[in-house]
């Protein structure tokens, strides 16, 4: 007799074997960016300037800009973690609906969570930093980090930082990417030693993808 498959399973089982793919693939891209173009890991310089908007929010919420993580090692990347990634860069991206600070609060600029639903770039980042912390990951490895579109337009988006290298979550896509395969101009990013504290980006390696905005 041949065993009857529902739908709920077939679909539970597709998506598992997706997210083991894109898994590996992800692993393998960081690699391969490694001997193509430069390391996996972001190179950092020195202290920087925080972006206003970022001032802003600390000026407001100081107990948020004020924590030294005490392990800065990046996270060891797991099935499990990865796919806690990867779930939650989706369902963020999904859920906020964009729209500027202008129209949303009269102002060009004003880093705040989401909770209304709406926002852009730096609201889907904060969001994505918050959700992946309540799972356990240290704000070491969580950091807002601020680049330069193919456009030249600003945006923000969150590095992971992991033990295979970093990767980025945005809201202009749900595939998590390593750095070296995104087609950004990196500025600056937080520091992993101190959420109030940002550092410089040294240096960009070759893109070797293009957008998928």
């Amino acid at each position: 007799m041949f065993r009857v498959v529902r739908p709920t399973s077939l679909f539970s089982a597709s998506k598992n074997i997706i997210s083991a793919l894109t898994f590996a693939i992800a692993l393998l891209a960081s690699d391969g960016g490694a001997s193509a173009a430069s390391s996996p890991f972001m190179p950092t310089g020195s202290i920087t300037s925080q972006p206003i908007g970022h001032y802003e929010f600390c000026q407001r919420r100081p107990d948020e800009c004020s924590i030294h993580p005490s392990d800065l090692r990046p996270i060891n990347i797991t099935q499990k973690t990865w796919d806690e990634i990867v779930e939650v860069n989706t369902e963020v991206n999904t859920w906020v609906k964009p729209v500027s600070d202008l129209d949303h609060y009269g102002v060009v600029q004003y880093w705040n969570y989401p909770d209304d639903g709406m926002g852009n770039c730096e609201h889907y980042a904060l969001e994505k930093r918050r959700e992946l912390m309540k799972k356990g990951i240290s704000l070491a490895d969580l950091l807002i980090t601020v680049v330069r579109l193919p456009d030249g337009e600003g945006h923000a988006v969150v590095t992971v930082r992991t033990d295979r290298g970093d990767f980025i979550l945005d809201n202009l896509t749900d595939q998590v990417k390593d750095w070296t395969q995104t087609p950004y101009h990196y500025l600056k990013r937080q520091a992993t030693d101190n959420t109030g504290r940002w550092v410089d980006i040294i240096q960009k390696p070759t893109v070797v993808a293009s957008a998928t905005n």
